[in-house]
């Protein structure tokens, strides 16, 4: 008779203990995943960090291994989102990312700055007229995303790239 107690409070535990266990544990990181989302969001302009690898791909921005400088920033709405990326690379790593993004140097234009006001406002850049600029808007098929492509060439050794990619929902 006591063995079947135990029994019975063994199956009990393991029935619905560990479940039980289970759930508040699967709860607790949902919240903390919630709130790091909302930090996440409620950011007005650039942060200074690397966008997640999820974001590069989805947005189809490769920012090169050794860049310097790196900065990115997302909006979101019913139209489309938008990925704005800058950062600072070598000679080497500008060819990298534009061969990786589907062009070359050949295809910017010189003197050319291909963002928008409202986009560089909205992240605060500027694009003065006495610095080295060169541009390209590439565009692939829908779905995937419209990339304008601006990069500071002022020091051919560090060129400074700034990306805005726009998808559509």
């Amino acid at each position: 008779m006591i063995v079947r107690r135990w029994l019975t409070a063994a199956v009990i535990v393991l029935l619905i203990g560990i479940p039980a266990g289970y759930l508040v544990i699967s709860a607790e990181q949902s919240r903390d995943s919630g709130r790091d989302k909302e930090a996440e969001s409620s950011v007005t302009g650039l942060q200074d960090s690397w966008p997640s690898k999820m974001k590069r791909n989805v947005f189809e921005v490769p920012v090169p291994a050794q860049s310097q400088d790196v900065a990115y920033f997302e909006t979101s709405n019913w139209k489309s989102s938008r990925l704005y990326v800058e950062f600072t690379t070598s000679g080497a790593g500008l060819d990298v990312f534009l061969r990786e993004i589907g062009t070359t140097r050949a295809q910017l234009s010189l003197g050319k700055v291909t963002i928008s006001h409202r986009d560089a406002t909205t992240v605060g850049w500027d694009f003065p007229d006495d610095h080295d600029w060169s541009a390209t808007t590439h565009r692939l098929p829908d779905p995937r995303p419209v990339r304008d492509i601006t990069v500071d060439l002022s020091d051919p050794a560090a060129p400074h790239v700034y990306v805005v990619s726009t998808a559509a929902p």
